[in-house]
């Protein structure tokens, strides 16, 4: 049974390779952590547990299809208003796990890098992500992008609030302001808009994230919650995207 779960898992993962024209940029929204603890009685930082386990898992089979980046949905600004015991929990996790995982990911050649207001999580929180993203800094292979403290909304105001100022102290002229313009100043700004958005659990919505960067992103909604998503689920998401037309807008012109 499980030579036959490989051998299926591996078969996936070759014909991806063999089709050529992966995305450049995945982005998770990693959501039903706590729907899985549930499901088992247990209590909800089981299930964020588990799916640390099933980030591990995906970050590896992301790397070893050559994926460039992989945004992951990490925690939110909205996270915030949850009972200050599972934000206290969720940090511990976060900071636990950056710190037990960074040698891996630098062995592995994965880059680590954040996306949000790291800058409002605690000194301790900073200084671990400082030293995974320096220890990590000259890996060529796969970029995991953690949004951390991240909310699409708050990127555009944000935005919005930088170009105003540059406009107010002459750096920019507002006839300069396009699309190409406005991403630099996201916190994005040095990535590529992603190719593909993964939501486990089934909810058919953003939650408020990348909402500038994913207008022609394709998405790809599973009832899987996040403990129980496997790399053949991954696979499978990657292969349903390889299977649809991207217009941008156009007409085919077949």
């Amino acid at each position: 049974m499980l030579a036959a779960k490989v051998k299926q898992k591996t078969a996936l993962k070759e014909r991806l390779i063999r089709y050529g024209k992966l995305p450049v940029h995945i982005a998770i929204i990693m959501d039903g952590n706590g729907r899985w603890a549930k499901k088992r009685g247990l209590p909800r930082m089981a299930g964020h547990r588990a799916g640390v386990k099933t980030v591990k898992k995906i970050v590896r089979a992301a790397g070893d299809l050559g994926i460039k980046y992989l945004t992951l949905f990490t925690f939110s600004k909205e996270n915030w208003r949850r009972p200050k015991s599972e934000v206290g929990s969720l940090m511990r996790l976060l900071y636990e796990t950056t710190k037990r995982e960074m040698g891996e990911l630098n062995e592995n050649n994965v880059r680590l890098i954040t996306t949000g207001k790291v800058e409002e999580l605690s000194a301790k929180q900073r200084q671990i992500l400082k030293e995974a993203k320096a220890v990590t800094a000259d890996n060529t292979g796969l970029t995991l992008n953690l949004a951390l403290n991240y909310g699409g909304r708050d990127e555009i105001l944000e935005a919005v609030k930088k170009i105003a100022q540059d406009c107010k102290k002459g750096r920019l002229k507002s006839s300069e302001i396009d699309e190409a313009v406005f991403s630099r100043y996201l916190f994005t700004k040095d990535l590529p808009d992603p190719d593909l958005l993964v939501r486990t659990s089934g909810e058919m919505r953003l939650s408020n994230f990348l909402l500038w960067q994913t207008s022609y992103t394709e998405l790809y909604i599973t009832e899987v919650l996040w403990p129980d998503f496997t790399e053949e689920d991954f696979y499978s998401a990657i292969w349903d995207y390889l299977n649809r037309e991207r217009r941008f807008g156009r007409i085919n012109s077949g």
